[in-house]
């Protein structure tokens, strides 16, 4: 017999909520316009151009992909030595690169998501990174740039305390937090739409380890943090826009 005291959370893992939503009344259905596809950035935000991230994936491989799916691992012990700039590239067009605009709402991208609606945003926690000062940063997929958000020496450590003291985060290179705005998915979804978010980030998740896999990278993805403080980290308002998933990186 189901113990009652899980009973509520394991619904979320279930589709039933599908079948008590009227789908003729979601925002969509009703011709409200969708929430952008990106977040906006702060205007005085410095934006700083990336490689191509395409490009500097398949040049910097080391391995076919069913190699790294054979090989890839957890990995919490990191080298002091930074990562290059084209190598974040890769990273972040694994994880989040734009392929083409399907119509003015949807985009495909690298990674899998329910109805192409990507409630997902990438923020970068970057200590050692060639090229780039040590602080805070958002991936902008539609420009292929990076929007300095703060400078900060000490953000490593601030990462770490934010992941409940989790020492390897502030050991990483670079740790990638994922922040979801689910107003994007609820617009077509309404209330099935949160159990494909947390689906849509595992999918993320598994894209940033087979590439770190195959550049010679390690990472570690972790759900185990302090949501007000990874909140507050990112300087986003928690309740609209809120940390979903991390993943420390660096050299193996």
């Amino acid at each position: 017999m189901t113990d009652l005291h899980f009973e509520a959370n394991r619904f979320f893992l279930k589709d039933s909520i599908r079948l008590q939503i009227d789908f003729s009344r979601t925002d969509q259905s009703q011709g409200l316009p969708p929430p952008p596809l990106q977040a906006p950035c702060p205007p005085d935000a410095v934006r700083i151009n990336l490689p191509d991230g395409r490009e500097a994936l398949a040049r910097l491989a080391k391995m076919p992909v069913g190699e790294a799916i054979s090989r890839r691992e957890s990995v919490r012990h990191f080298q002091a030595a930074p990562l290059t700039l084209e190598e974040l590239s890769a990273l972040l067009w694994a994880t989040q690169g734009v392929r083409h605009m399907l119509n003015p709402v949807s985009a495909r991208r690298t990674v899998p998501s329910a109805g192409a609606r990507h409630a997902l945003e990438t923020y970068l926690a970057v200590s050692r990174v060639e090229g780039l000062l040590a602080g805070l940063y958002r991936y902008l997929p539609f420009d292929g740039l990076l929007a300095q958000l703060a400078i900060d020496p000490q953000i490593g450590q601030r990462a770490a305390v934010a992941c409940l003291g989790q020492r390897f985060v502030a050991l990483a290179a670079v740790t990638f937090f994922w922040t979801t705005i689910p107003a994007r998915m609820e617009w077509r979804y309404d209330l099935a739409a949160h159990k494909v978010i947390a689906i849509d980030a595992g999918h993320v998740g598994q894209n940033l380890y087979l590439a770190c896999e195959s550049l010679g990278l390690g990472t570690c993805a972790i759900a185990a943090y302090h949501q007000e403080a990874c909140d507050q980290l990112l300087t986003v308002d928690g309740e609209e826009e809120f940390t979903l998933y991390i993943a420390p990186v660096g050299r193996r």
